[in-house]
């Protein structure tokens, strides 16, 4: 059974420090830490306004970082130029509005693939493999394989804040990462998720990585981060052998 990986986004850890400026909590000691405490990588979301993660955040992640960094960012000249000049593992491409609290729905890519095509093919010429970052719907699936992205990760949000309709919002993932299977897409997941939840998605074997970062930045402040990675660790696994 081949191991899920799990990558930590350390954008909170930012967000409390950003809340008074200066350099504490430093979300590369962060990362350093989740290393350490078994993450596979480290996710790090560099917005437009700069609200959590800046610019320097990157350069040092990319400089000392021993796992791999994904950097996740908005489908713009700013952040694919960046993204060229700091060369990381990877690149997720996500949706992105200045009024948001959090990333609130995946990458129109039916409507958008002139653009993601070009983005692409920029980003993956030089070395960066890329990923979308989308609803679980197979149209969206069948274009993000059309223009050119080698990986895809399902947003969870839906199912992670459903009530009613939680086994239905938890089918619609399962069925997207077959088809992502099927048509040769690497798949990823993530958003929302937690002790609770993530069982269901890790046991998806079509499934390989998941990036989880709030909940867990949230829970070490009463168990400490590397409590917080072991247990979603645990909780990963257990899931995943269920399949």
């Amino acid at each position: 059974m081949k191991k899920l990986r799990l990558g930590i986004n350390i954008d909170h850890v930012a967000t409390v420090r950003n809340a008074r400026g200066g350099a504490h909590p430093d979300p590369v000691e962060a990362a350093h830490l989740a290393v350490r405490s078994g993450a596979d990588g480290i996710t790090a979301h560099l917005r437009e306004d700069r609200r959590h993660i800046r610019d320097e955040d990157i350069r040092r992640l990319k400089a000392e970082l021993t796992a791999p960094l994904n950097l996740e960012m908005a489908v713009t000249n700013e952040m694919v130029d960046i993204a060229l000049d700091t060369l990381p593992h990877a690149a997720c491409l996500v949706p992105e509005k200045r009024t948001e609290v959090t990333t609130e729905g995946g990458l129109d890519v039916v409507g958008q693939e002139t653009s993601l095509k070009l983005a692409i093919a920029r980003l993956s010429k030089a070395g960066i493999r890329v990923s979308l970052f989308i609803d679980p719907d197979l149209a969206q699936l069948d274009a993000a394989k059309r223009v050119g992205a080698p990986v895809v990760e399902l947003h969870t949000g839906s199912y992670a804040h459903a009530t009613l309709d939680y086994a239905a919002e938890l089918e619609r993932i399962r069925l997207a990462a077959r088809h992502a299977a099927a048509i040769g897409l690497e798949c990823h997941a993530g958003h929302g998720l937690n002790l609770e939840n993530v069982g269901a998605v890790a046991a998806m074997p079509e499934i390989v990585e998941l990036n989880i970062g709030h909940f867990i930045v949230g829970d070490a402040v009463f168990v400490g981060l590397e409590q917080a990675i072991r247990s979603m660790r645990s909780a990963m696994d257990a899931g995943r052998a269920m399949h």
